[in-house]
């Protein structure tokens, strides 16, 4: 986006700035990021898109198993 509107980025920099404002927000007093109570964590880094979407629908199918099982 930055250098579509002629502006110089550096993926270093701005991953640090990432990596600064996420520890910043995770480490407030008042309403810290956090993931939610219910959050499944799903690392697709090393999936191809189908096998990330594979993996995503098998979550959410035992997501909603368990809950028309309650």
């Amino acid at each position: 986006e930055i250098e579509s509107i002629g502006g110089s980025a550096s993926f270093a920099e701005i991953l640090a700035d990432i990596e600064r404002r996420d520890e910043r927000d995770m480490g407030r007093a008042d309403s810290p990021l956090k993931p939610a109570a219910d959050a499944h964590l799903l690392d697709t880094s090393e999936m191809a898109i189908e096998a990330a979407f594979l993996a995503a629908m098998a979550v959410i199918d035992d997501a909603l198993a368990k809950r028309n099982k309650a």
